[in-house]
């Protein structure tokens, strides 16, 4: 089965593996330390406003606290998100409020989240869908103007930048994953940004126990290293230096990953566009970059579920990224999104990733075309 992710791990983080088993020492430490520093060399951001963290979710649970959302504020997100964002805010016992999106794109508008605020409204989470950008300063000025938290949901856009700036530091918080389906991986890892530094030391407070000095270790002033304090009623949610470690390798070839993921976007694009019932996505704007994340092309609703099904019997796994939230019974949400469900029943993500063969990809195109034929297309 040529599958729709796959990650791309080598003697290199088997190797860095090793050297933390040799260290005696697994959990969080010096390498994990090391993660975050070059990390935020990456974003060309400071180390202050980034800390690591064991789950892209996680950020998102979290994010509710930092921005002190209460019992019935209301958060606008686009109805095509990942689930965890609904989630976070329905534990917090906040309202999501779910809004259309660009029928093409995915991507949420201005004009679909000013549509859903309210006096209730306290925050906007926002996805870069397929990892191309939102157009993020009339997003970041609608917030201005009514006071309103931007949270980035940055999993699926690891390279990507809107206006050389990274997507994840755009707005109040961002959060990356890097869990066995992204660009990254290291199985399960994440890490936070935070525009103010105060709440990012909060952040690590809040996912260490509430601690705000340090025992162990890690205590080098006080002469009763076992004594502490807490700020706060904290949890447990870090990374360690095995994850880490995998993670720095992996942060190494990532360039390498990008532009063997554009590659093939750009076959994709080259090969299909001459069939008249696809639609390609659309082209990427010229201020901003992509990781690649996606690869959706658009076809009739009647035929989506067929082409699907065809391509898997011919080994082809593909799937549809994100069914609409709006849509889940357990939200009890009623309400109509003409474009996201539109999309919901025409798009299909196929396969794109840094490990794919050039056979891979001459299957997958020729079996979309194969499908056509068939169907006299």
């Amino acid at each position: 089965m040529i599958n729709i992710f796959q990650p791309q791990l080598g003697k290199e983080e088997l190797e860095a593996i090793k050297n933390v088993f040799d260290s005696n020492w697994i959990g969080k430490g010096k390498l994990t330390f090391e993660f975050e520093k070059k990390f935020a060399d990456f974003l060309n951001t400071t180390y202050q406003n980034i800390r690591s963290t064991n789950c892209c979710t996680e950020g998102l649970f979290l994010s509710m606290q930092l921005f002190n959302i209460r019992p019935g504020d209301e958060i606008i997100m686009p109805t095509i998100s990942f689930v965890g964002a609904g989630n976070a805010v329905c534990a917090n016992n906040a309202k999501p409020v779910f809004c259309d999106v660009d029928k093409r794109t995915l991507n949420v508008r201005v004009q679909d989240i000013e549509k859903k605020i309210t006096k209730k409204t306290k925050a906007i989470i926002l996805i870069h869908y397929a990892g191309v950008p939102c157009d993020m300063d009339k997003i970041m000025d609608l917030a201005k103007t009514n006071k309103l938290y931007v949270i980035e949901d940055s999993a699926c856009s690891i390279s990507s930048t809107y206006k050389s700036k990274s997507c994840g530091t755009i707005g109040d918080m961002g959060m990356w994953s890097f869990d066995a389906m992204k660009i990254l991986v290291c199985g399960d890892g994440s890490m936070l940004y935070l525009k103010d530094e105060e709440l990012a030391q909060k952040a690590e407070e809040l996912m260490y126990f509430g601690l705000d000095r340090k025992s162990g270790f890690s205590n080098s002033v006080d002469s009763k290293w076992w004594e502490f304090e807490l700020s706060c009623y904290g949890h447990r949610s870090i990374m360690n230096d095995i994850t880490a470690a995998i993670a720095l390798e992996q942060l190494k070839k990532l360039p390498r990953f990008i532009d063997i993921r554009k590659r093939v976007h750009d076959i994709y694009s080259a090969q299909l566009k001459s069939l008249p019932w696809v639609d390609l996505p659309l082209e990427i704007p010229p201020d901003c970059t992509s990781s690649y994340y996606f690869y959706h092309i658009q076809v009739n609703q009647n035929i989506r579920d067929k082409l699907a099904l065809f391509l898997k019997e011919n080994g082809i796994y593909t799937t549809f990224r994100y069914y609409p939230l709006h849509l889940v019974k357990y939200y009890g949400v009623n309400e109509k999104l003409d474009n996201a469900e539109d999309a919901a029943t025409s798009t299909l993500c196929i396969p794109i990733h840094h490990s794919l063969t050039d056979s891979d990809i001459d299957i997958i195109i020729s079996k979309i075309k194969e499908f056509g034929k068939i169907n006299h297309l």
